[in-house]
């Protein structure tokens, strides 16, 4: 799975330049859910099952998706085979919807948007209110999406990347870090002890 997260910024806009920040000039305003804020993006890839990271990139919010994407995806697959695993298939959002990263990948579960494949009906395409439509085994497929979702949320709520206090995109970037090491490491305690019901749960590690 593909996806990116805002990291918001620790400071104020620049008081003549609204779209940098007085005390980080690496920081920009990018899209934040449905506004804007000053900024960066983890962009992360996950696999499914295990809702494990397999790689990351760091930038400033303005970046589009796309720009990264490639990378991100050409890491997952290096991690992936080097544990002896092939990637099956690409599941995201429909702002990685590109004819590169469909051929990157043998299946792309990515839905079309709507100024893509207009006419074609047996294709993958999510509406405003979420709903999706098109063959029933993609949709099957696309339904595992809130993983990512869920993994971001975790970084940010449960291992502290939403409280950062740091400037600069590499400051940013090994804070961050540190929080997705922390991820991988409570999992990987949780599986020792046979308690996968703890694997985003430092809480219990802690008491």
């Amino acid at each position: 799975m593909l996806d990116a997260s805002f990291i918001k910024a620790s400071s104020t806009r620049h008081p003549t330049n609204n779209q940098i920040v007085y005390s980080d000039p690496e920081e920009r305003v990018g899209r934040m859910g449905r506004s804007y804020a000053l900024g960066y993006k983890v962009h992360l890839s996950i696999n499914s099952k295990t809702m494990l990271p397999l790689s990351c990139l760091f930038a400033s919010a303005n970046d589009n998706e796309k720009k990264h994407s490639l990378t991100i995806l050409e890491k997952a697959k290096g991690v992936l085979k080097s544990s002896g695993v092939k990637l099956r298939s690409l599941i995201a959002d429909s702002q990685f919807s590109d004819s590169k990263i469909r051929a990157a990948v043998d299946r792309a579960v990515i839905p079309y948007p709507s100024n893509q494949k207009r006419g074609v009906k047996d294709v993958l395409r999510v509406d405003k209110k979420f709903r999706t439509f098109g063959p029933e085994d993609q949709k099957k497929e696309y339904h595992k999406r809130p993983s990512i979702k869920a993994v971001n949320s975790f970084l940010k709520t449960q291992f502290g990347m939403i409280v950062n206090k740091v400037r600069g995109l590499k400051q940013v970037a090994t804070y961050a870090l540190f929080s997705i090491l922390c991820l991988v490491l409570n999992r990987e305690a949780a599986q020792n002890i046979g308690r996968l019901d703890k694997a985003v749960s430092p809480t219990y590690f802690n008491t």
